[in-house]
């Protein structure tokens, strides 16, 4: 009798891979979000979008080639699709529990808003909006992780029956 290779959802080597992988993401986010805020005249929530955007086009690259073993899928548009439509979800993910965190903070607790003047020029950094942020992109990577394991990098049919639907 033939062995069935059951894929769970949490394996090791898949979660380590991603954890790498979506910290990569994390960290050009963190970044990008604040050089956009100094290069350009945006608010802290447009530049949390922004720099999802920018992540996006990273985290597809590396998740493919690394968290999920996509690499020789030969499906890369279908995986585009999928991987734009959980990026969507998880771009409200990340924008709600941000700004929901950050106003729980403070508006409900009452806590103070810290900024600490970097040891370098003279840019400064809101350590309450950072937290803030920290935790809807940690709300964000428990919801990709998933999507992307059962979803995205997974033959579902839900891509031919998209294709279907357009046309």
């Amino acid at each position: 009798m033939a062995q069935v290779k059951q894929d769970k959802i949490l394996n090791a080597k898949d979660l380590i891979a991603y954890f790498l992988v979506a910290g990569t993401g994390a960290v050009i986010q963190l970044v990008s979000s604040s050089l956009i805020q100094d290069w350009f005249d945006v608010t802290w929530s447009e530049s949390i979008t922004l720099s999802y955007l920018v992540g996006f086009v990273v985290g597809f690259i590396l998740t493919k080639l690394f968290a999920f073993d996509a690499r020789r899928s030969n499906q890369t548009r279908r995986e585009m699709v999928k991987f734009l439509i959980v990026a969507l979800i998880s771009l409200g993910v990340t924008k709600i529990f941000t700004l929901g965190s950050f106003k729980l903070a403070t508006e409900v607790l009452g806590m103070d808003i810290y900024i600490v003047k970097l040891p370098f020029g003279k840019k400064q950094v809101n350590l309450t909006e950072m937290g803030s942020y920290v935790t809807g992109m940690g709300f964000s990577f428990v919801s990709n992780y998933i999507l992307h394991k059962t979803f995205t990098f997974k033959s579902t049919g839900f891509y031919n029956r998209l294709k279907v639907l357009i046309r």
